[in-house]
């Protein structure tokens, strides 16, 4: 596919390539990426208000009628476009054990002490289901495994294999009831929020008290823990500080001694790569397993868009400065589409509009290729997703008994 040159915008002047598009600033602050040898999509922006998706008190305008190159018209856009109809929101694999299935993944027991993790494409907010995104379960495990490699120096990892790139094959881990969220900036948008729960007047918060006065994002004096109930599929995460979970023996205290420290210093790595990429990480999820000898393991993901707050290094003090969001790349686009359409924890959740669903699927891809600096190998959009991954299973089992 040929790399495009430069475009002039008649908003913000000329894209250079390999930037993110500039935005104006009157603008919404969801990061639209560039990719130098993909065509651009979403290019022109325009002041229509019939073109405008409301987000929070922000507005996206963009002219979707008005893509005229037919470079355009066939680029990135299309690409996740051939996808939309082939997502993964729910896989039975043949052969294996009814799977457990979490908000986003399905689990099958395996010979051996090992589980089959399938990624799927259903995308998880406020605690509930809300559509799925093209191409996310395989961004999601190529990621992990990207950060996995990366951080089994700190914290050794539930992975054995990758058979297909929505799956990864691990350890069978006794998982701990209690996700470790990792915080460095005042921010956040769900119900367990540390900036939601400060903006309603609160102080005290997972144990940790606050001072008056501090902005949204404001970056925090060090990083925090706010442990979190483990919530089924459709219940919500209750918030618990570290004294709860010891003292109403979720885990016992050389457990919760072991899993903050290396939540704290899965943290710092993760925040020293994402900064040599020109990202800030601002919050992120671990969560810990063990095995019956009783050795801890991070399992699940890592320092993914799902469970990852990753904002745009560059502009967030001005940003910060000027009282506004930072640039964000993670499903906080999903996010805000739902917080200025309905309540997400109460009303019906509306269909989420499939360019809203390519935008995110755009940010999920930026994600794991600026941070691995690889691009994202595309499968074969003609294949059902579901048999590809059957085939690549049984053909694991079959080597790996």
């Amino acid at each position: 596919m040929p790399i495009l040159p430069p475009r002039r915008n008649p908003k913000t002047g000329v894209q250079k390539e390999g930037n993110f598009l500039p935005i104006p600033s009157k603008f919404p602050k969801i990061i639209i990426p560039y990719f130098a040898d993909r065509p651009l999509n979403f290019h022109n922006y325009l002041s229509t208000p019939s073109s405008a998706w409301r987000w929070g008190e922000h507005r996206v305008e963009r002219a979707l009628s008005e893509r005229t190159s037919p470079l355009a018209m066939e680029g990135l856009h299309s690409m996740i476009g051939s996808f939309l109809n082939a997502t993964i929101d729910d896989i039975a694999l043949t052969g294996l054990s009814a799977p457990y299935s979490g908000k986003v993944r399905q689990s099958y027991n395996a010979p051996g002490g090992r589980k089959i993790i399938v990624a799927t494409d259903r995308l998880s907010a406020f605690d509930r289901q809300i559509t799925t995104i093209p191409l996310k379960g395989q961004v999601l495990t190529q990621l992990s495994r990207y950060w996995f490699e990366k951080t089994r120096d700190i914290c050794p990892n539930h992975v054995i294999a990758y058979p297909d790139p929505n799956v990864v094959v691990c350890r069978k881990l006794n998982m701990l009831p209690v996700e470790l969220v990792v915080r460095g900036y005042l921010a956040g948008s769900t119900g367990t929020s540390i900036l939601r729960m400060y903006k309603a007047g609160r102080r005290t918060m997972y144990g940790v008290t606050f001072p008056d006065g501090m902005r949204d994002c404001q970056k925090l004096d060090h990083p925090i823990i706010t442990p979190t109930t483990k919530a089924g599929v459709a219940e919500h995460d209750a918030p618990l500080t570290p004294q709860q979970v010891v003292a109403e023996n979720i885990v016992d205290q050389a457990t919760w001694n072991t899993v903050s420290a290396y939540a704290l210093a899965l943290f710092a790595r993760g925040q020293e790569i994402a900064a040599t990429r020109g990202l800030i990480l601002a919050d992120t999820k671990y969560e810990f397993g063990v095995l019956p000898d009783g050795t801890i393991l991070l399992g699940d993901e890592i320092h993914t868009p799902d469970s990852s707050r990753y904002w745009i290094a560059d502009t967030y003090q001005q940003r910060l400065d000027a009282g506004e969001m930072p640039d964000t790349l993670d499903k906080d686009v999903v996010r805000r589409w739902l917080t200025a359409h309905c309540d997400p924890y109460n009303d019906p959740i509306p269909t989420i509009p499939d360019e809203v669903r390519i935008a995110t699927a755009e940010t999920y891809i930026s994600v794991y290729e600026k941070i691995t600096g690889e691009k994202l190998v595309l499968p074969d959009a003609a294949v059902d997703p579901a048999k590809r991954i059957q085939a690549a299973v049984q053909d694991y089992l079959a080597g790996n008994p």
